[in-house]
C-alpha cells in the first residue's frame, strides 16, 4: 500500500498561500490549526503528519523575503515534540513525526523526548533526524560557526546509535508491578549503555520504559552521499527530493541498493518524495487556484525568492533572460538548488519562468487537475518504483488538504492503492515497517 504523510504547515506550501481568501487567518502560534489539520489528515487515513523545525530565525538579512514569511524563515513555531504531544490527545491513529537536530542537542535528551511522545501517543512517534546545516543555528548554541559537513555526519551517526541504544535500556517485561510480592521492576531487565565515543559519553540507562514501537520511527532526508548512507543504515523512512519521476526513480534505486551492506531488506525503508497538489472537480478549477496564487507574488518578491534558492543576487538581471552562469557548488548548496538549476537549463527557462515554477511548490513537483488525474500521476510514480508513497504539501490550508482527503483519497482507495481503514496497533505496523527487537535479548538468547 502507498504511504501518505502530510505537512501541517498552516501558512501553506505556496509563498502566497497564506494570503488566499480560503486560507486560515491568524496562523501565528495557533495550536488549533495544527490540531485541525492533523484531524483532517487522520480522516483521510494518512500514515503521519510531519513537522519541520530549525533553531534560529532566518532570512532577517533579506527584508522582503522575511516580511513575506519565506518558508524557511521560521519566525514563530512551536517546539515540535511539545506540540505533537498536545496533538496526540486529539487524535487516535495518525503518526506524529517531529524534527530534532543532532548538531545542537544531546542523545539522552532526544531519546527521552521521543520515547515520551511514543508512550503518550500509544506508539505513533517518529524522529526526523537533521544535522543543521544552517550556520545561524550555531550562534544560538555557543558556537561562532556550524560544524563542518564531515563532522556533522560523523556526529549524527554516533548520535543516532546512542539514541537507539538508550531506547533498548529496558526489556519489554521489565516492570511487573506485582502488588502481591512488592516487586515493581525487575533489576535484571534494565541495562546501562556505557557508551564512550568521539563525540558523546553516555552511561544510561534511559529513565523511560521501552517505547511501544520498540524504537520510535526514524526519518531522514539524506540527499547527499553521506546522508544517503546514514539513511540506508538507520532510517525507516526517507524524505526524498526530486523534480521528476525520473530523478526520483534514480534516487529510489540508489537508496535501496545501499541497504544490503547493513543487513537490511529494501522494503524496510519507505522512500517518500514531496509533491504539491492543486486539485479541483475540474481541470479549470485546479488551474484557477494555481493562477490565483501565482498572482499573489510580485515579480520583485519572486526574484528575491529565486535569488535565495540559487544563492546569487538576481535583482539586476533581465527577468525575461535565461539564468546567468551560477557556480556548480556553494557553501549552502542543497538538492533543491541543484534540481532548480538543472530544470531551468533543461527547459530553457527565463528568470521569471524559473521563479514562477519554484514559488508554486517550494521546489517540489506540482501535480494539478481532477482527482482522477492526480491519482493517475501518483499511481504511475508508485508502480514505477519512483517511491513508496508521498509527502503531500498543500498550497492553501485547509482548502487544499480537504480537497485531497475528500477527492483524491477515495480515488486511490478505488484503485486498491491506499487503505480503507487503519490497521495495526502502532504507526510502524500501519506503515508496514518491522518493530526492532532488543539486541540484548537476542544476545542473551544465544
Amino acid at each position: 500500500m502507498m504511504n501518505l504523510i502530510m505537512m501541517p504547515n498552516a501558512t501553506g506550501a505556496h509563498l502566497g498561500g497564506w494570503r488566499h481568501p480560503d486560507a486560515w487567518s491568524d496562523t501565528v502560534m495557533n495550536l488549533g490549526h495544527i490540531v485541525e489539520a492533523t484531524q483532517i489528515a487522520e480522516r483521510g487515513l494518512f500514515d503521519a503528519v510531519f513537522l519541520a523545525d530549525g533553531n534560529a530565525v532566518r532570512e532577517m538579512d533579506k527584508p522582503a523575503l522575511f516580511a513575506a514569511n519565506f518558508p524557511s524563515a521560521r519566525p514563530a513555531g512551536f517546539e515540535p515534540v511539545t506540540v505533537l504531544s498536545a496533538v496526540a490527545m486529539a487524535t487516535r491513529h495518525i503518526g506524529l513525526v517531529a524534527t530534532s537536530t543532532t548538531s545542537y542537542d544531546e542523545p539522552y535528551a532526544v531519546a527521552r523526548r521521543f520515547a515520551s511522545l511514543d508512550h503518550i501517543s500509544a506508539g505513533r512517534a517518529g524522529w526526523n533526524v537533521v544535522t543543521s546545516q544552517y550556520a545561524g543555528d550555531a550562534q544560538n548554541f555557543g558556537r561562532d560557526e556550524n560544524y563542518a559537513r564531515d563532522e556533522r555526519y560523523e556526529r549524527a551517526e554516533e548520535f543516532v546509535e546512542v539514541v537507539k541504544g538508550l531506547w533498548d535500556s529496558w526489556d519489554e517485561d521489565a516492570f511487573p508491578q506485582d502488588k502481591a510480592t512488592g516487586r515493581y521492576l525487575d533489576p535484571a531487565k534494565v541495562h546501562r549503555l556505557n557508551h564512550v565515543g568521539k563525540h558523546f559519553s553516555v552511561k544510561g540507562p534511559l529513565n523511560i520504559a521501552r517505547p511501544p514501537q520498540g524504537h520510535p520511527m526514524v526519518f531522514m532526508a539524506g540527499q547527499s552521499d553521506r546522508g544517503r548512507e546514514l539513511a540506508a543504515k538507520h532510517a525507516d523512512a526517507m524524505f526524498a527530493a526530486g523534480d521528476s519521476m525520473q530523478s526520483c526513480q534514480k534516487a529510489y534505486a540508489d537508496i535501496k541498493s545501499r541497504m544490503a551492506k547493513y543487513g537490511r531488506a529494501p522494503e524496510t525503508l519507505r522512500f517518500l518524495p514531496s509533491i504539491v497538489t492543486y486539485c479541483g472537480e475540474t481541470e479549470a478549477e485546479a488551474e484557477r487556484l494555481f493562477e490565483e496564487l501565482q498572482a499573489l507574488i510580485s515579480p520583485s518578491l519572486g526574484v528575491h525568492y529565486l535569488s535565495k534558492l540559487v544563492d546569487k543576487d538576481l535583482s539586476g538581471h533581465d527577468l525575461d533572460a535565461p539564468l546567468p552562469d551560477l557556480p556548480e557548488k556553494v557553501a549552502s548548496g542543497t538538492s533543491l538548488r541543484t534540481y532548480l538549476i538543472e530544470g531551468a537549463r533543461r527547459d530553457n527557462l527565463t528568470i521569471r519562468q524559473c521563479y514562477q515554477r519554484a514559488l508554486s511548490s517550494m521546489g517540489a513537483p506540482v501535480v494539478k487537475g481532477t482527482p482522477a488525474q492526480i491519482a493517475d500521476t501518483l499511481e504511475l510514480w508508485f508502480r514505477g518504483q519512483a517511491c513508496d508513497g508521498f509527502m503531500i504539501s498543500n498550497p492553501v490550508m485547509p482548502r487544499s488538504l480537504k480537497n485531497f482527503v475528500e477527492m483524491v483519497v477515495p480515488e486511490l482507495q478505488k484503485r486498491g492503492l491506499f487503505r480503507k481503514a487503519y490497521e495495526g496497533a502502532t504507526t510502524r505496523e500501519r506503515m508496514g515497517l518491522p518493530t526492532p527487537g532488543n539486541p540484548r535479548l537476542a544476545a542473551a538468547a544465544e
